[in-house]
């Protein structure tokens, strides 16, 4: 029988604790249902050994202190950290043992922010990379030679793979034994841990509601809720304007102002979101589901996914269908 495949996840003061525990959670459940042998030995290691306390106020016990991790590293785990503003916390010391352990290791994954930390050492460099929503403008901003894509749940770049925030660790660790052992193993983790949906990792981190923050109007946060609760009403320009108590043309300039986009493209957007969410969950026909959008035919709703998704509605259901 082979070794067991060494999985080594990089432990530190204040770490986020799911960054280190969901992965982990994934690796064990495999070998639970990978009858004939234990696939993962999972291992954290920590700057001096001991115990490390988490953002949480948790601790973990490492197995052993970084200068013992060896050369036998077949996937390297970075998960990462923020201080009270939300900002990356990069420590040099550890920064130089992730370059140097990612010289022999077979992968290297990073988790949420942990992206930050590959980029310091060096392991992002003329790659394409994701990392948490909030902070991947910062990512792009101080290490230019990186191309940060802030949409996926995780993008794999040869022999490096990063995540996104926090929960998409266990989509990023599903895809990781689902390069090791197959789909159906992936599978039968993700449903071993309920998770809702085994993700591939070109799906959008976040939906309508989460893409655009509040506006500094509460009269247009009200609006953008009743939107997305009547989808299929009359969304024009004109309807919200009237709805509103202001011209078209004022309230698309303040409409514009309040969210960066213009009051066709949210509803769009909106539509979209919600016609994603039916072709995931179901098999109604498709004009069933650009009806239930707003989005009346079927040929609109190929051209709105086509322009917001860059695929067809039919694609996208075989790709992230969830109902058996």
């Amino acid at each position: 029988m082979s070794a067991p495949h060494r999985v080594v996840v990089a432990v530190f003061p204040d770490v986020d604790l799911l960054d280190v525990t969901g992965p982990a959670e994934v690796f064990a459940v495999a070998n639970r249902e990978m009858s004939g042998g234990t696939p993962y030995q999972v291992l954290l290691a920590g700057p001096d050994g001991g115990q490390v306390r988490t953002s949480a106020g948790v601790r973990l016990a490492t197995d052993l202190p970084f200068d013992q991790v060896g050369e036998r590293v077949d996937t390297l785990v970075v998960p990462g950290a923020v201080d009270g503003a939300g900002t990356p916390v990069i420590d040099p010391a550890l920064v130089g043992w992730i370059a140097e352990t990612a010289r022999h290791a077979g992968r290297v994954a990073s988790v949420c922010v942990g992206a930050h930390l590959l980029a310091a050492a060096g392991l992002l460099s003329g790659r394409t990379a994701t990392t948490h929503w909030a902070t991947a403008d910062r990512l792009a901003a101080e290490h230019p030679d990186v191309t940060v894509d802030p949409d996926p749940i995780y993008v794999r770049s040869g022999n490096v793979w990063t995540g996104a925030g926090i929960t998409a660790c266990m989509d990023l660790a599903l895809a990781l034994v689902a390069e090791d052992h197959g789909e159906r193993l992936a599978l039968a983790v993700a449903r071993q841990l309920v998770m809702y949906l085994k993700r591939p990792g070109g799906q959008s981190q976040f939906s309508v509601p989460l893409w655009l923050a509040p506006s500094e109007r509460r009269d247009i946060d009200e609006l953008r809720a009743w939107i997305t609760t009547n989808l299929v009403a009359d969304l024009s320009a004109a309807a919200l304007a009237e709805r509103m108590c202001l011209s078209e043309r004022h309230f698309a300039r303040v409409f514009r102002k309040e969210t960066g986009v213009t009051p066709a493209a949210y509803v769009e957007a909106a539509r979209v979101e919600a016609a994603r969410r039916l072709l995931e969950g179901g098999d109604e026909p498709l004009d069933q589901v650009a009806a239930a959008c707003g989005l009346g035919s079927v040929e609109t709703l190929h051209r709105a996914f086509r322009r917001r998704l860059g695929t067809t509605p039919a694609a996208y259901r075989r790709r992230f269908r969830t109902a058996a």
